[in-house]
């Protein structure tokens, strides 16, 4: 008879190595969970309300939109819808269960983030150091955080980039498994143009930092991934048509800087982004941080996309932490693997199948149980439901709103002057709304409204336009409430002289 004794030490590693594999499990399921429990933040834009009914459309229908029908200002011309398959998730889990479904569908979108970034982080920092700096970009990122498609694609987004840099930081070629998680994130969202271009840079410092030997064979492997990426993109019902459809909204010229997503940073008000990038910097000078030429152009790649419109700054948040992760650890010393060497277990897969069922388990329970004592609602301010229902009944046709409003009425089936499809409406249409609305031009608000034929208007109390009406000779006021007013056609004669003073 033989006795044998288990090697404590490997024993411990074992134990501290499936720990640290669950981390960005139990992260990400925390992140969601978080994010479920505050759910109405996510329902605050009205977009979400048109990204529905495009959905519910193309279910409805058992086709793609390659027209617009939801618009009387534009109805009948061009439109792909980029987003499609966001908006058929969207408009399935609102059907399935209310604003509930909407809500746990972006909030599993920022755990499975959470997770995967963690999960790429966890060989260069240890588990508090990664959960201070997911936190971190949560938190700078939080303001874009909405029921919209960009979310459902942003795991997506950082699965392939970082398995992008994942194969830099091993002087190798992407995988080719990449090439299927760009596919689906071109079927979610139009952002997965940043994808495709950012091959090429991350490609770049492969090629710079790996054996001069290897080059060659190197720079062949990443090119023909990106020409295999190109194709990948293609895989949509629009097929060569998608690459076209998502660049449109970079056309919009002057407009970018009306959007407030599309606004530059600001600085002017503190912000986490702030906070964050000062840190960075005073952290890169203070250990003497080195980083090779294209790493540096890629880093500072991101940090102008960020400053140049707000809603890039989610992306250097989740993006930049990994472009650092590998340089900071080897010149700190902090490389996790060599801290603690990886022994695989014979029975770790099942340990890890096993803690992720009972992860899903219980965030499922735990999500049955806060949906049924917690109804969700959208944002009030954004649906003027009492104001609509007092149009539908006059059986208004050409309704001119803002377009906030017009989300709300696409999604009851009224067919609105404008809404959030910037790239449909075009750059001098949405500049004269704007001019219009804001009483910025009056003339443009009153050639607006013949030009259009417009029957009745839904604004909000405080716009200048809403005064203008007040006095315009032709129009009447007939609704009033805190979200909405209602003008419409009728025999009221006032001095139009006066209406330009109205609007200040």
């Amino acid at each position: 008879m033989s006795i044998s004794f288990a090697n404590p030490v490997a024993h411990g590693e074992n134990i501290r190595s499936m720990a640290r594999a669950m981390v960005p499990l139990l992260v990400g399921a925390a992140a969601y969970l978080i994010f479920l429990s505050i759910g109405e933040i996510l329902l605050r834009d009205s977009d979400t309300l048109w990204q529905i009914r495009i959905g519910q459309w193309i279910v409805e229908h058992g086709a793609m939109p390659y027209t617009d029908v939801h618009s009387f200002t534009r109805f009948g011309e061009p439109w792909m819808s980029s987003s499609w398959l966001s908006q058929v998730l969207f408009a399935i889990s609102y059907g399935w269960m209310d604003w509930a479904g909407p809500v746990i569908l972006t909030s599993l979108a920022i755990g499975a983030t959470v997770a995967i970034f963690m999960h790429l982080v966890k060989d260069y920092l240890d588990p508090a150091r990664a959960i201070l700096l997911v936190t971190l970009a949560v938190l700078e990122s939080a303001t874009h955080f909405l029921a919209r498609p960009h979310m459902l694609a942003f795991p997506v987004m950082v699965a392939f980039i970082g398995g992008l840099i994942v194969a830099v930081d091993r002087r190798s070629a992407p995988s080719w498994f990449l090439l299927p998680l760009l596919a689906l994130w071109a079927n979610l969202h139009g952002g997965f143009v940043l994808g495709l271009a950012l091959i090429g840079p991350i490609g770049l410092e492969a090629i710079w930092c790996c054996e001069r030997k290897d080059r060659v064979t190197l720079m062949v492997r990443w090119a023909l991934f990106g020409i295999a990426a190109v194709a990948a993109c293609c895989c949509t019902p629009y097929g060569w048509n998608t690459l076209l459809g998502a660049a449109k909204i970079l056309s919009l010229g002057k407009l970018l800087t009306m959007i407030w997503e599309w606004m530059p940073a600001n600085f002017a008000t503190w912000s986490f982004f702030e906070f964050t990038l000062l840190g960075l910097i005073g952290l890169a000078f203070y250990r003497g941080l080195t980083l090779s030429v294209p790493r540096i152009i890629l880093l500072l790649g991101l940090l102008w996309m960020a400053l140049s419109h707000a809603r890039n700054i989610e992306i250097f948040a989740f993006l930049a932490p990994l472009v650092l992760a590998k340089p900071f650890a080897e010149q700190l010393g902090t490389l996790q693997t060599t801290l603690f060497p990886r022994r695989e277990s014979p029975s770790r897969p099942q340990i890890m199948m096993l803690a992720a069922l009972a992860v899903t388990v219980v965030g499922w329970a735990s999500t049955r149980a806060f949906v049924a004592q917690h109804p969700f609602t959208f944002l009030e301010s954004q649906t003027p439901a009492r104001a609509v229902d007092v149009l539908q009944q006059r059986q208004a046709q050409r309704i001119f709103s803002t377009a906030p409003f017009g989300g709300y009425l696409l999604s009851r089936d009224v067919k609105a002057f404008i809404d959030g499809r910037a790239e449909l409406y075009g750059e001098q249409f949405v500049i004269d709304y704007f001019d219009a609305v804001t009483a910025k031009d009056v003339e443009t608000l009153l050639r607006l409204l013949d030009t259009y034929k417009i029957d009745a208007t839904l604004l909000t109390p405080t716009l200048s336009a809403t005064k203008v009406l007040d006095l315009l000779p032709g129009w009447k006021r007939i609704y009033a409430d805190d979200i909405a007013v209602i003008h419409v056609r009728g025999e009221r004669k006032t001095n139009l002289s006066s209406a330009p003073e109205a609007a200040n």
